[in-house]
């Protein structure tokens, strides 16, 4: 990465927050995740960043279609970084194929690296590498089980079922 110009705001020392959430293609496998997590990371240690936070959103329906897909898998990551690791991490995301969207925003400048606690242990980063279950099968499989459950609802606290027996005591006996 260049060397960029600092801001006359930036102070020596002092380190910018960002957050940025990137969408992944709905198919992209647990490999792919864990390589563009991974590469990410690597520019972000590589130019003097601090990894805050690294968390996988799972598989969410996109408010648009965008290059021809309607749900992609978020991944949330909040980092400190000098002026320009964002250009070198979005230029990075521009070029990953599976990586279909992204976003940044700068949350606060001049923030003391020491102050921030880093979230990312090796656990939580390799957790977020795997795949979380898509939102609506959440929210299909939660309604299937609730109607399953009203079709057992017989009006009374024991749990069977109140089924009609056409034989009378005439006939068992």
């Amino acid at each position: 990465m260049a060397e960029r110009l600092l801001s006359c705001r930036d102070i020596p020392g002092r380190l910018r927050e960002y957050e940025t959430i990137y969408i992944l293609r709905p198919d992209a496998p647990e490999a792919t995740i864990a390589e563009v997590n991974k590469k990410i990371r690597g520019i972000i240690e590589t130019n003097g960043g601090q990894l805050l936070k690294v968390e996988n959103w799972g598989k969410r329906r996109l408010a648009y279609e965008v290059r021809k897909h309607f749900k992609g898998t978020y991944l949330f990551w909040s980092y400190l970084g000098k002026a320009g690791l964002v250009d070198e991490v979005e230029r990075n995301l521009k070029i990953a194929d599976s990586v279909i969207r992204f976003y940044t925003v700068k949350l606060n400048e001049n923030v003391d690296p020491g102050v921030k606690a880093s979230e990312v242990t090796d656990e939580s980063f390799a957790s977020a590498s795997v795949a979380k279950p898509d939102e609506e099968d959440l929210a299909v499989g939660h309604r299937a089980s609730a109607a399953s459950a009203e079709a057992d609802d017989d009006d009374d606290d024991d749990d069977d079922d109140d089924m009609t027996d056409d034989t009378t005591d005439a006939e068992v006996n």
